[in-house]
């Protein structure tokens, strides 16, 4: 909920955004909002509403991502639970499997997307969140390991270790690291 005086928005973010989030909780937060009006059952009424992105990079690549046909704000919110990067990535590969991996995304939604965006995505590939790449222990490669061996994927395993490890730099372990990154898991 966002309060703007006596008005009161519900304020949407991706799912790629919440690691990033997680870790500035209590602290104040700038997003970079997209405003639209969401019709209701028979189109007679509208409500407000605000996606609110980490960066402009990602508002642009969002909107960029809605232009394809079928794939409206809320598809992609619940679809983008990756960084943005490693989905314009997966465009600009033609790896239609990696975003079928997506929630909501089908076989014939990742062949659109594809042919609707490739090209069209260069700018946003390889700029995964810096702020999420920060250095770690040397246990922490033992964590992912951990992690990978409990089902996690690889991609997975990375980023909730960083997340475990950046909310919680006191850990000294691997097995710590892993504890941490399964109860933060389960919060996300």
């Amino acid at each position: 909920m966002l309060l703007v005086e006596a008005i009161t928005y519900d304020l949407f973010v991706p799912a790629a955004n919440v690691p990033e989030l997680l870790i500035k909780i209590g602290q104040p937060i700038e997003f970079y909002t997209l405003h639209y009006l969401e019709g209701q059952s028979q189109g007679s009424s509208f409500l407000p509403r605000l996606i609110g992105f980490s960066s402009e990079r990602d508002r642009a690549f969002f909107e960029l991502f809605t232009t394809v046909k079928g794939i409206g704000n809320r598809k992609a919110l619940r679809a983008l639970v990756r960084p943005f990067a490693e989905t314009a990535t997966a465009i600009a590969n033609r790896d239609a499997k990696a975003l079928t991996e997506m929630p909501e995304i089908g076989k014939r939604s990742a062949e659109t997307i594809i042919a609707e965006l490739h090209g069209k995505v260069d700018v946003f590939v390889g700029e995964i969140a810096s702020t999420i790449e920060v250095t770690m222990p040397l246990f922490s490669e033992d964590a992912i390991l951990m992690l990978v061996q409990l089902g996690e994927t690889k991609r997975d395993a990375k980023r909730l270790v960083q997340l475990a490890f950046d909310t919680h730099p006191e850990i000294k372990t691997a097995d710590q690291l892993v504890q941490t990154s399964f109860q933060l898991k389960g919060n996300t």
